[in-house]
C-alpha cells in the first residue's frame, strides 16, 4: 500500500514516498510490467516518473503473467513500446495469435521470445518486417510454416539475427537459412512419430525447404531431442551442413537426445572436424557418440565450463586421464554431469560390478582440480563409499564449497559404519522361516525431531554435507533404480527395480537434515524406502523458506503412505510454494490434505501420480477456489474417467 505525502503525520510511519529513487526503482523491479504501466503508474506523479524508467521499460517480462489480455498488451505496447528493448512472451498460449501484431510497435527491439505462441509464416514476416534492431528471436515453427511467404524486409531483418532459439513441430529448416549471421543456435524438436490422424511421418523437409543453413559464425549449437525417429532424422540433416564445414569459431556444442542416437558417417566426419579445427568450452553428445570411441582423446578445450556425459559408459581413468586432463584448466568448470555413468568414480569398467565400492582418489582428483563447481550431477548410479576414513563421497563433495544444485543417489549419502552395524530394519524383520517371530518395537523410529537430530548430527556425514553447502538451492536424492511411472523421455516401466540395500539405512533423520539448506529453493526425493513417519519434512517446512519446487516420489513402503501426516505439517508451512509433484501409489488425497495445501497460497502448479489413489473431488474444488494461482492441475488416480470428466468441467467452469 502506498501513503501518499499528505497523510504521513497521521500515520506517524515512513513514508514509502521518502525512499530515494533508486531503492524505489528497486522495488518497482518487482512488480509486472503490466501492473507497473497500467495501474501504478496512474497512483501519483513520482511513481508516474519513476515507473517510465528506462531501468524498467528496457525489459518487459509478460512470461507466466497469467493476468494479462490482449488488452492490456496492447495498451501496454501504446504506451511503452518504443521504450522497450527486450520483450518475453514465452508461453502465453491464452492470448490470441492476433496479440502479437502489436509488437510492431517496439521499433528499437533487440531480443524477442516467442516460444510457445502460435504464429504464422505471414503474421511473422509482418512483424519482423517492422523490427530491423532485432538480434535475438525464439519462435515456434508449426504444421502449415512456409518459409516462402516471408517477405524480403523480415528476410533482412533475420539476416541480422546473431541468436536463435526454434523449437519444432513438423520438420522444417524453419527461418535458420535466412539467418546468416547466427553465432547461437537453439534447437529443440518436438516432432511427432504420428500425425493427429494417425499416419506414419517422414523427416525430409517439406517442398521449398532446399536452402541450408549457413554456421560460418557459429559459436554454440545446442539441439534437444523429444523421443522419436522423425526428430532424429531431422537433426542429422541440420548437422550434416556443419560435417561439410565446422565453424571455427565453435567453442560450445551440445546434443540433448534420449534413448539410442546411433553415430553415422556424417557426424563422425563432423567430430573428427571438430577434434581437428575447433577448442570447446561445452560439451554435451548422445552415449553412442562417445562409449567405445576414442573422441574425448582428441577434443581440445579452451576454458571448459559445461561437460554432460549423462548415460556414458566412461570409467574414472577415461574420466581423468582424458576429461579433467591432470586438474589442468579444469577451475573453469562449472557444471558436469555424470547422471547414469556408473563406473565414473572407478578406475576400470571391466571387471568392475555396479555395487562395488567407488574409487575416494577419483573422486578427490575430481574435486581439486574442479574445485569452482556450481552444478553437480552424479544420480542414477550405485557410488558406495568405502570404510576408508575421511574418503567418503560426501566428505569429499563437501570441499565444493560453490555448490548451487547436487543430485545424489540415495546410497552415496547412507554413513557406511552404520551400514555395516546397524541392525535390519522394520521392513526386514519379518520371518521368511518358521522360526521364533521377532516383535518389531517402536525405537526404530524416534519420538520427536530433535531426537532424530542429536542422534545423527555428530556421526552422520549426510548432516556434515548438508552443513557445508549452506548456499545449495537445488537438491536431488534419487534412488539410483528408481524409474517413475510416468517418465517424458523413457518408456514406462511398471515394475522398477528395487531399491539398493544401502538405501535401507536412508530415513528420516537424513532427510532432517536437509532443513540445514536455508536458501533451498527446489528438493527432489525419489525411492527413501526406510522413510517411517516423514518426520523430516516437517523440519524443511520450517527452515526452508524459500522452497519453490517439491517433488517426492516412492517414499517409505509402496503399500502405505506413512508420511500423510508429516506431509500436511510440512505443507502448511511452505508459503512460497509453486511447484508440488507427488509420486506415490495408494496416495489418499482427500479433505485432509487439500486443506493444509491450501495453505501453500503461492501454489501455480499441482501434479499428482498414484496408482490405485483416491481423490475427493469437494475437497479439489474447495482448493481450487481457496488457491487462485493454481494454472495447472493433473491427478492420474485410480478414479473412474466418469468421475474425472465430471471434475474436470467442474474445474473449468
Amino acid at each position: 500500500e502506498i501513503v501518499s505525502g499528505e497523510s504521513e503525520e497521521e500515520n506517524g510511519g515512513v513514508n514509502l514516498m521518502d525512499f530515494s529513487d533508486e531503492i524505489l526503482l528497486h522495488i518497482l523491479s518487482y512488480v509486472p510490467s503490466t501492473d507497473l504501466v497500467l495501474n501504478v503508474r496512474r497512483t501519483c506523479r513520482k511513481l508516474a516518473t519513476l515507473c517510465l524508467d528506462k531501468s524498467l521499460t528496457h525489459t518487459v517480462l509478460l512470461q507466466k503473467d497469467y493476468k494479462v489480455n490482449k488488452d492490456k498488451v496492447k495498451q501496454l505496447m501504446r504506451d511503452i513500446g518504443k521504450e522497450i528493448y527486450q520483450l518475453n512472451m514465452a508461453g502465453c498460449y491464452w492470448l490470441p495469435s492476433s496479440t502479437i501484431d502489436h509488437v510492431t510497435r517496439c521499433k528499437n527491439l533487440v531480443k524477442l521470445n516467442l516460444s510457445g505462441c502460435h504464429v504464422t509464416s505471414l503474421r511473422l514476416s509482418k512483424m519482423l518486417s517492422t523490427l530491423q534492431h532485432l538480434r535475438s528471436l525464439a519462435i515456434d515453427v508449426n504444421p502449415g510454416f512456409d518459409a516462402s511467404q516471408l517477405s524480403s524486409e523480415c528476410k533482412a531483418t533475420l539476416s541480422r539475427v546473431s541468436e536463435l532459439k526454434q523449437t519444432l513441430f513438423t520438420p522444417s529448416y524453419g527461418v535458420v537459412p535466412c539467418c546468416t549471421s547466427l553465432e547461437k543456435l537453439l534447437l529443440y524438436f518436438e516432432i511427432l512419430d504420428r500425425s493427429r490422424e494417425g499416419f506414419m511421418l517422414s523427416g525430409q523437409l517439406m517442398v521449398g525447404e532446399s536452402n541450408v543453413p549457413h554456421y560460418q559464425n557459429l559459436r554454440v549449437f545446442y539441439a534437444r531431442l523429444a523421443p522419436g525417429y522423425v526428430n532424429q532424422e531431422v537433426v542429422r540433416l541440420y548437422l550434416a551442413v556443419l560435417s561439410d564445414r565446422t565453424p571455427e569459431n565453435l567453442h560450445a556444442f551440445l546434443i540433448s537426445a534420449p534413448g539410442s542416437f546411433a553415430e553415422t558417417g556424417a557426424t563422425k566426419n563432423l567430430l573428427d572436424s571438430m577434434a581437428r579445427n575447433v577448442r570447446l568450452d561445452a560439451l554435451q553428445l548422445p552415449k553412442a557418440w562417445i562409449n567405445g570411441s576414442g573422441l574425448l582423446q582428441h577434443l581440445k578445450f579452451n576454458n571448459p565450463f559445461y561437460f554432460s556425459f549423462s548415460r556414458c559408459t566412461l570409467s574414472g581413468g577415461h574420466l581423468i586421464q582424458r576429461v579433467i586432463n591432470g586438474g589442468k584448466d579444469l577451475k573453469s568448470l562449472t557444471s558436469l554431469n555424470l547422471s547414469g555413468c556408473v563406473h565414473c568414480l572407478a578406475p576400470e569398467s571391466l571387471f568392475r560390478k555396479a555395487e562395488d565400492d567407488i574409487d575416494s582418489s577419483i573422486l578427490e582428483n575430481l574435486v581439486v582440480s574442479c574445485c569452482n563447481l556450481r552444478h553437480l550431477n552424479l544420480s542414477a548410479a550405485h557410488h558406495h563409499s568405502s570404510e576408508s576414513i575421511g574418503n567418503h563421497l560426501c566428505q569429499l563433495l563437501s570441499r565444493l564449497k560453490h555448490l548451487l544444485s547436487l543430485a545424489l543417489p540415495v546410497c552415496s549419502i547412507t554413513n557406511v559404519a552404520a551400514n555395516v552395524e546397524k541392525p535390519p530394519t522394520a521392513s526386514n524383520l519379518v520371518p521368511q522361516t518358521f522360526g521364533r517371530k521377532v516383535r518389531i518395537g517402536i525405537q526404530t523410529c524416534p519420538r520427536n525431531l530433535a531426537d532424530q537430530a542429536n542422534q545423527k548430527i555428530e556421526s552422520s556425514v549426510f548432516w556434515a554435507l548438508m552443513g557445508s553447502l549452506r548456499f545449495l538451492e537445488t537438491l536431488e536424492i534419487i534412488g539410483s533404480s528408481f524409474s517413475s511411472a510416468m517418465p517424458r523421455n523413457e518408456p514406462a516401466i511398471r515394475n522398477s527395480l528395487p531399491p539398493c540395500v544401502r538405501a535401507q539405512s536412508v530415513g528420516d533423520s537424513e532427510v532432517a537434515a536437509i532443513s540445514q539448506l536455508t536458501y533451498l529453493q527446489s528438493l527432489t526425493l525419489a525411492q527413501l524406502p526406510n522413510i517411517l513417519t516423514g518426520s523430516g519434512l516437517v523440519s524443511i517446512g520450517l527452515q526452508c523458506q524459500q522452497l519453490r519446487t517439491l517433488s517426492l516420489a516412492n517414499l517409505g513402503m509402496m503399500g502405505k503412505v506413512g508420511y500423510m501426516s508429516a506431509l500436511m505439517d510440512m505443507l502448511k508451512h511452505c508459503k512460497c510454494l509453486r511447484d508440488l509433484r507427488l509420486e506415490q501409489p495408494y496416495f489418499c488425497a482427500g479433505a485432509q490434505f487439500f486443506q493444509a495445501l491450501s495453505h501453500c497460497s503461492a501454489l501455480q502448479r499441482l501434479c499428482i501420480v498414484s496408482r490405485s489413489g483416491t481423490l475427493q473431488s469437494d475437497a479439489v474444488m474447495s482448493f481450487m477456489a481457496n488457491c487462485l494461482e493454481v494454472i495447472m492441475c493433473h491427478m492420474f488416480m485410480g478414479e473412474s474417467l466418469t468421475a474425472c470428466r465430471n471434475l474436470q468441467q467442474s474445474i473449468v467452469r
